[in-house]
């Protein structure tokens, strides 16, 4: 009996490539979180202890989820415990990167919140910069060199003006920077988008629409620039294929042959570590 192909049930598969996109760079080999449901089953998937619930229905496949109480699977009546778990070792990379973001979500509650002041970093093209409230030229000045952005603001600027200084500096460079890495791709591909604008979106990275509209998160700003391109070139292909299908991702490849490197970087990078703006 060859069992149909499991399911996976996760929010945010949509043709926007989302922030929750991510996946942790390690998955240790035993979970502390999150706690085992009381009537929770165990598995060894290679050097990992796996919890997880089983409920059966009349589906016609197996469906995994992951949220904050683990992994529940939802397998139909007639389907093997065997089945069950030969279907759990062919998901587990999925499974693992799953419960691996939940984790970061979790880890993420108790960290402290960005304090926003003098001497204060926060990642800008994937290097840390440092945050300097005078200015010697008396202007916002950034200095590449010395990786510091003078933000011109009195010595007793609160938080609320020194957040919103930063903001709309980050959002300038990336209204410069992101059309010109579009217009780089879109050159590579002989494509044009009709619109581009910058989003603040909690679930997504970019989106294009079939009439050529593109637009992008200017929290990509904090990212190197190799994940930046990868998006731009994400998006741009959509104009080509709207779709994730193989030859979505050959086009994709077509102009950016190490996408597989960068996509595998902004999994990496749950935006959940990010600074809040």
């Amino acid at each position: 009996m060859r069992l149909l192909r499991p399911a996976t049930e996760t929010p945010g598969a949509q043709l926007e490539l989302p922030l929750a996109e991510g996946q942790p760079p390690e998955t240790p080999a035993a979970l502390p979180w999150p706690a085992p449901q009381p009537n929770a089953r165990a598995l060894q998937v290679g050097e990992r202890l796996l919890h997880y619930t089983l409920k059966r229905s009349s589906r016609r496949t197996i469906g995994f989820t992951v949220d904050d109480r683990g992994l529940s699977i939802t397998a139909p009546r007639w389907v093997t415990l065997a089945d069950v778990e030969a279907a759990i070792f062919e998901k587990q990379r999925w499974i693992f990167t799953k419960l691996g973001e939940w984790r970061h979500r979790e880890a993420r509650r108790v960290l402290p919140a960005m304090q926003w002041r003098e001497g204060a970093s926060l990642p800008f093209l994937g290097r840390p910069i440092t945050l300097q409230l005078e200015s010697p030229a008396g202007i916002l000045l950034f200095d590449a060199d010395q990786a510091t952005l003078h933000l011109a603001l009195p010595s007793h600027a609160d938080e609320q003006q020194i957040k919103d200084r930063v903001q709309g500096w980050m959002q300038q460079q990336a209204r410069r920077l992101l059309a010109e890495r579009l217009d780089h791709y879109a050159d590579k591909l002989g494509v044009r988008h009709n619109a581009f604008a910058l989003t603040s979106a909690a679930t997504r990275w970019g989106s294009c629409t079939a009439d050529g509209k593109i637009r992008l998160n200017w929290r990509l700003l904090h990212f190197p620039l190799s994940m930046i391109d990868y998006v731009a070139a994400h998006e741009l292909s959509h104009l080509k294929e709207m779709n994730h299908s193989p030859r979505f991702w050959e086009t994709v490849e077509s102009i950016f042959p190490e996408f597989r490197d960068a996509r595998a970087q902004l999994r990496a990078h749950p935006p959940e570590l990010l600074p809040t703006f």
